[in-house]
């Protein structure tokens, strides 16, 4: 069954349309939660939290935008609802042991060994520089610079204008690019 039928089925009540449509998303609300919040543990709650808000308010979604975009949105809410009433930001790296499988494990021989010191020297630098982005600024910077949606896209799911979008990319962009050239100014 294609999703637009899933989506009528599940808006009529059918529990198991709803479940095909948890399984359609699942690993993508999970990876972008993860993204986001930089925990294994928030993105699984967060995971929980949007498909509990996607069972329950799936008589409202519209059709306007497509389910994911929906869905993206709820993430986006809930990830910053938790890092408010955290009242600090608290996140793990990108490469959460328990969360992300270690692709590089696996030895390329391709690749110096001085090359994938330097690169995840780099990745870990970058990693804490974005752990210290505000949250609403990370969740544009993920949104646009690493899941690769476009500006529009990204002020529908953030629910703000194109202009604000703009501003707040420019801005995470401008803090990443100054941690950045702290950190290289004397090599």
């Amino acid at each position: 069954m294609d999703e637009l039928k899933l989506i009528e089925q599940a808006q009529l009540g059918d529990k198991k349309a709803l479940t095909e449509l948890v399984k359609l998303y699942e690993q993508t609300v999970f990876n972008f939660s993860f993204k986001i919040c930089r925990n294994k543990e928030k993105a699984e709650h967060t995971m929980q939290e949007t498909f509990l808000s996607m069972v329950k308010n799936i008589k409202q979604f519209s059709g306007e935008s497509k389910l994911s975009t929906w869905l993206y949105r709820v993430v986006s809410n809930h990830c910053l609802m938790l890092a408010r009433s955290a009242g600090k930001y608290e996140f793990a790296s990108f490469e959460d042991e328990d969360a992300v499988i270690d692709e590089k494990s696996i030895a390329d021989w391709k690749v110096a060994p001085d090359k994938i010191t330097e690169n995840n020297e780099l990745k870990d630098f970058l990693d804490k520089a974005i752990e210290k982005l505000p949250a609403d600024y990370r969740i544009v910077f993920m949104l646009r610079d690493v899941e690769g949606l476009s500006t529009e896209e990204t002020a529908k799911m953030v629910d703000l204008t194109i202009p604000a979008v703009k501003s707040r990319l420019h801005r995470a962009r401008a803090f990443l690019r100054d941690e950045l050239n702290e950190r290289f100014k004397y090599e």
